[in-house]
């Protein structure tokens, strides 16, 4: 009996998750759009593996992927393909919901308006848009993008018809709504973004803003975020850890150099736009890049709740986020 208790008791120890070293290889899934720079700058600078060695761990293997869209991002954080996705508040209030808090926040990256650009001349406020128009979003239904236009929606015509808008939505990833609305050529006649997706179809003379978020939700709120499971913040601490502090570090760097910020984004994401209108964004103070989520966040997972979407309303913003960025 007592050999039994023995064996119990080191089995116990040897396979308790909460004893067992953190793990030494790593996949992060970013997106695309400015929201996301902190990562290229972690990424780029290999800011994860520093702050990792710093606490400890040596050795790191982070693999970055690129995702399009909060429902591509929550099916391979279910999935397990990768350990962590960035996307918006949004997704990341339905994961939280779907598995009963069990997914939630780890850190921070922005806060930014979304932006709802039209190449319809005969738009000027959401009661112009009509069967004829498309409005191209990341994630239809899912994506931050999405749900502010529900939230606006559901200002102007009431809560009820909170979805009135939504047969026009069409799944397209940020880079392929810009080409679709810019080009003349498409069913596309309109386009809920963020930077600096927005600024560069503005800088076609047929595009112009229809509304953004802030306006719409009465000032700044966080857009996008890095989530993960809680089997891997509990069994992963110096990881997790590591992983904020080398956001932490990428948005210090960011502030202290938004020239060469604004080159390596331009760089990482092989885009062609002008150096001066990234540049441009990243000094706008309306785009923020911080590692605490703004309290307000609760506007989102209580319009969520309001209309049957989430079956949990969560009563603080820290219940949507992991210990460690409170």
């Amino acid at each position: 009996m007592k050999k039994i208790f023995l064996f119990a008791m080191l089995f116990a120890f040897l396979f308790n998750p909460y004893l067992l070293a953190d793990k030494s290889e790593l996949k992060i899934a970013k997106q695309y759009g400015l929201a996301y720079l902190p990562l290229i700058i972690a990424e780029e600078h290999k800011l994860i593996e520093k702050n990792a060695k710093t606490l400890g761990l040596s050795d790191i293997k982070v693999e970055w992927i690129t995702l399009s869209g909060g429902a591509t991002a929550n099916d391979a954080l279910l999935s397990g393909s990768v350990d962590l996705v960035s996307g918006g508040v949004a997704p990341l209030i339905r994961l939280w919901d779907k598995t009963k808090g069990k997914v939630k926040i780890l850190v921070s990256l922005n806060e930014a308006p979304q932006i709802l650009n039209t190449s319809n001349l005969k738009i000027k406020t959401l009661r112009d848009f009509t069967d004829k128009d498309k409005i191209a979003v990341p994630s239809v239904k899912v994506s931050i993008q999405a749900l502010v236009l529900q939230i606006a929606a559901a200002k102007e015509y009431g809560i009820k018809n909170y979805d009135k808008l939504d047969y026009l939505t069409v799944t397209l990833k940020h880079p392929d709504g810009v080409v679709a609305l810019t080009s003349g050529k498409s069913e596309i006649t309109a386009h809920f973004t963020q930077e600096p997706f927005a600024t560069i179809e503005r800088q076609n003379p047929n595009v112009r803003e229809v509304l953004n978020s802030y306006d719409i939700l009465g000032g700044k709120h966080t857009s996008n975020l890095v989530f993960t499971s809680e089997d891997f913040y509990q069994n992963n601490p110096k990881l997790s850890s590591a992983i904020i502090a080398a956001i932490d570090e990428a948005d210090k760097w960011l502030t202290e150099h938004k020239k060469e910020a604004a080159e390596l984004y331009l760089r990482a994401s092989k885009s062609k736009e002008p150096l001066e209108i990234i540049e441009k964004i990243l000094n706008d103070a309306n785009n923020v890049y911080a590692i605490k989520p703004l309290p307000n966040i609760t506007i989102f997972s209580d319009f969520l709740y309001d209309i049957g979407a989430i079956k949990t309303k969560p009563a603080d913003w820290k219940e949507l986020v992991f210990d460690k960025i409170h």
